[in-house]
């Protein structure tokens, strides 16, 4: 059930937390499962014993050390692998990377939250795009699945999300469904009861594979808006009668990437907003909020995209179709973390789709005058992310650990740290990239990854600007 992978991966993460105090950041992945059920984990304490615990696919598992593992749901599922000589082999789970076909889970994404108020957490589970979503009540400790209840009837959206959206301190399903952006609120007075829908604009026909969705607070007036990928809807100061929320646009990723935030990225005091800026293609972006007339415009700042050169450090990778934004080294600061989602359209669809599946974490560091570097640090080069990838702190060191489920499976990566000298910080700085020499170049590629080395594709660049609008969007009909 288990496949430890056997890497201590002590890598250039650091940071420098006073004057004398240097810091490295290591990880250890390990892989929980090989089998594909889902492209989302999350964590949350299922059995009440002050843990954190892991669910992804159709199983809980038991922290800290996450070696029992539970069905909540049935974990029914099978596909057939052909074998070279003609025979098949039944194996669980849907056909990954395991397998040599496309396809795709029921189970995208998990959360954890009391949804009857018992006081044990349960688990909410967003599945494929425009299919219904349901919560799995937690039996407390009796065995069995756990009961199902229906939550929405369509959750549509590639990055539907589970916040508080509202500000009365309880999270809401927020997605698109039927056309429409909006929320769905669970009632705490009757939890078994399907959860209600409340629009915020018009019947944009919203497409259930819509790329790019976030929040976060724009314009600074304490309410939370409603990112997408091609603007920002402002909350009005009442949600009484669902009234429509107001657009304002600017296209930050036509070609749609996943989840966004607003964040006060370069410490100005106004928010800005991140964004990858293809799924299913290349880029990492934040938008400077400039004003302009008085009016909240954006400033474009590309910090990753295609080509080795496009960032400063010369890490490239395609398929960002899942990140996290926390604080991964304590400074303050929250930082990205994401990585290459592993065969989203199969091993021949999207750029790279055979390249080392990496994760990674990019520190944020303000510079004087206002500048902003994204530092890049390799996690991992061989779990990648799904469509949702989970950083938190389960241990209470202050340094998150991170939980993903993708189709090579589900991974739990611990995050350690240790005082070093001054010298040995500054030895593993990551280096600014200096572009190689032809007969050079496939040589430091694969220096920087801890697999294969990547072969750059030959798909069009994106950048904030000038996004991928055709071979980076999702042309599939079965998008996701």
């Amino acid at each position: 059930m288990k496949a430890p992978l056997a890497s201590l991966l002590l890598l250039p993460a650091v940071s420098a937390l006073a004057a004398q105090d240097f810091k490295l950041h290591s990880f250890t992945t390990t892989q929980l499962d090989i089998h594909f059920w889902s492209e989302g984990a999350n964590f949350g304490d299922f059995n009440k014993d002050g843990k954190m615990d892991i669910v992804a696919g159709p199983y809980w598992y038991a922290g800290p050390d996450f070696k029992q593992r539970t069905e909540y749901y049935p974990a029914t599922r099978t596909f057939k692998l052909k074998q070279d000589d003609g025979s098949e082999k039944t194996l669980p789970g849907f056909e990954g990377g395991l397998g040599k076909n496309n396809t795709y889970s029921d189970n995208f994404f998990a959360y954890a939250h009391d949804f009857n108020g018992d006081g044990w957490e349960d688990i909410l589970i967003l599945g494929f795009p425009g299919e219904a979503s349901h919560w799995f009540e937690n039996p407390k400790g009796a065995t069995g699945p756990w009961k199902k209840h229906l939550a929405l009837d369509v959750t549509d959206n590639e990055s539907p999300t589970f916040t508080d959206i509202t500000g009365d301190g309880k999270p809401e399903i927020v997605c698109n469904s039927k056309g429409f952006y909006g929320y769905a609120v669970p009632d705490p007075a009757n939890p078994t009861a399907p959860f209600t829908w409340h629009s915020i604009t018009p019947n944009n026909n919203y497409h259930k594979f819509t790329h790019g969705m976030g929040y976060g607070d724009v314009n600074g007036d304490g309410r939370t808006d409603i990112l997408e990928k091609g603007g920002w809807w402002e909350q009005p100061a009442s949600l009484a009668g669902d009234p429509v929320w107001q657009f304002h646009e600017f296209m930050f990723s036509p070609g749609g990437g996943s989840q966004m935030f607003a964040y006060d990225v370069n410490g100005d005091g106004l928010n800005d907003v991140i964004t990858s800026l293809a799924a299913h293609g290349y880029g990492l972006a934040w938008y400077e909020q400039v004003k302009t007339g008085g009016k909240i415009d954006f400033k474009a700042h590309t910090f990753m995209n295609k080509e080795l050169d496009e960032n400063k450090y010369g890490v490239a990778f395609s398929q960002l179709h899942a990140v996290d934004l926390v604080d991964m080294d304590g400074d303050g600061l929250k930082d990205l973390v994401t990585g290459k989602r592993f065969w989203a359209h199969g091993a021949t669809g999207d750029p790279d789709p055979n390249a080392p599946a990496v994760l990674y974490w990019f520190k944020l560091v303000r510079e004087a005058g206002g500048g902003v570097d994204w530092v890049p640090q390799l996690i991992d080069g061989n779990s990648g992310v799904g469509t949702q990838v989970i950083a938190r702190d389960i241990n209470g060191d202050g340094y998150p650990e991170i939980v993903v489920g993708n189709k090579k499976g589900t991974f739990f990566t611990a995050h350690a740290v240790k005082k070093v000298s001054e010298a040995e910080w500054k030895a593993a700085q990551p280096k600014p990239y200096v572009k190689p020499k032809d007969s050079a170049a496939k040589a430091w590629v694969k220096s920087k990854t801890s697999t294969k080395s990547r072969t750059v594709s030959s798909g069009s660049s994106a950048s904030a600007r000038n996004p991928p609008w055709r071979k980076q969007s999702c042309q599939s009909p079965r998008c996701c």
